[in-house]
């Protein structure tokens, strides 16, 4: 979804009515870069969920080891900095640096709000900012700035990939619940698993009596647990309508 050759490259002829806006030899290799650690980031979120399944395939961590995924990620961190480090210009550098930093940050809050059901909304959302929206948002404002565009319309392609990887994360939580590992290529309900709240679960928390808050507690530390379990409490509460509205 956030491939980078997508939203680098992409982003470089949205300016062509102002005599800018063509692709260069940079944006190639930015697209590459953001691919490279969108890629890392994905093998490490697959060892921190103990994910088996992505893209249809095994996981690096279910076909070797750990072992294997965690420096696999970190060689791929480290040869996106290289390739980086080849333009003519130190700004990709500090831009990419600072939002890889942002996307370790949010994944760190992620881990240590597992368990934690009385996360607020807010607090979600900024999460989800940090660890999906921020590659984007760097996606979208490397392509404008290697295109020429002015510090306006960098910052408002910011914006836009912001917005686009919020959108996209809450829809991914939809799916988590709704579809199929056949369908999505990919292992599901490891949020629930691990416990992590999301938006669909901090709405029926925020919406339940106090009677149900003490049935649900009950369920959500069950071991039990599953998607299908939490698919009557979500559709009780509209959480999934709610989410999906939230999403567009």
């Amino acid at each position: 979804m956030f491939a980078g050759r997508q939203k680098v490259a992409s982003c470089a002829p949205a300016f062509g009515g102002q005599g800018i806006g063509h692709v260069t030899p940079a944006h190639i290799t930015l697209a590459a870069v953001v691919e490279m650690i969108h890629t890392a980031t994905l093998i490490h979120d697959n060892v921190l969920d103990e994910a088996k399944l992505r893209r249809h395939l095994k996981t690096c961590n279910a076909r070797w080891d750990n072992e294997a995924s965690i420096l696999l990620g970190d060689y791929l961190f480290t040869q996106a900095f290289y390739l980086t480090s080849t333009l003519n210009t130190t700004y990709a550098c500090r831009r990419i640096g600072q939002t890889t930093n942002t996307v370790c940050e949010g994944e760190l809050r992620q881990v240590r709000s597992s368990g934690n059901f009385k996360i607020t909304e807010a607090e979600y959302f900024s999460i989800i900012e940090a660890k999906t929206s921020s590659l984007c948002a760097c996606s979208c404002e490397l392509g404008a700035h290697f295109a020429e565009a002015s510090p306006v319309i960098i910052a408002a392609l910011g914006r836009y990939g912001l917005h686009l990887g919020i959108a996209f994360q809450l829809i991914d939580d939809l799916l988590n619940v709704l579809g199929t590992e056949n369908d999505m290529g990919k292992s599901l309900g490891t949020d629930l698993a691990k416990r992590k709240p999301t938006l669909p679960l901090i709405h029926v928390i925020q919406k339940v009596t106090s009677e149900e808050h003490q049935q649900l507690g009950s369920l959500l530390f069950s071991p039990d647990l599953d998607s299908a379990t939490m698919l009557e409490w979500f559709e009780r509460f509209d959480a999934l309508e709610y989410t999906k509205a939230k999403a567009q």
